[in-house]
């Protein structure tokens, strides 16, 4: 099972969602980074990171997927929030993005979610991209108030 979907699995019903879940480096070195949401879209507190990494570590016990010691850090989101469904460009109209589409990287001001694309402003310039062409887009701007 891959990692992010046993993720998922727990957090969940627990009212988080898996904005990212990576494993880095090898061996000795190797290091589990999950980000999470939370599905109501209030911020993230200490309290729930630490649930989190509390249910998630118990589901890496259980699945056992390294050979070797591993370190889980359970993040929020933050300044480098990713966005991958239509709902977090959404939440997000109006701010800046960094987004990767097809080896291109560009910065753009999210303007709105057109059914499975979505309108960037760039240079004063109106780019529309299909939500499954977009490889990676992070926030490059973070709000004044929380969203």
């Amino acid at each position: 099972m891959e990692l992010a979907q046993a993720a998922e699995e727990v957090l969940a019903p627990l009212g988080f969602e898996v904005l990212e879940c990576t494993v880095s480096g090898t061996g000795r070195e190797r290091r589990v980074l999950l980000r999470i949401d939370r599905l109501d879209e209030q911020g993230v507190t200490v309290d729930d990171v630490a649930k989190a990494a509390e249910v998630f570590g118990l589901e890496l016990d259980r699945l056992d997927p390294f050979d070797a010691p591993y370190r889980l850090d359970v993040e929020s989101p933050g300044a480098k929030r990713p966005l991958r469904k239509a709902r977090h460009f959404e939440r997000f109209h109006d701010l800046l993005a960094k987004v990767r589409v097809e080896g291109e990287t560009f910065t753009g001001r999210i303007r709105e979610v057109a059914g499975a694309s979505v309108v960037f402003e760039i240079a004063g310039e109106r780019r529309e991209v299909r939500l499954d062409a977009i490889q990676i887009a992070r926030l490059a701007e973070w709000p004044d108030e929380p969203r």
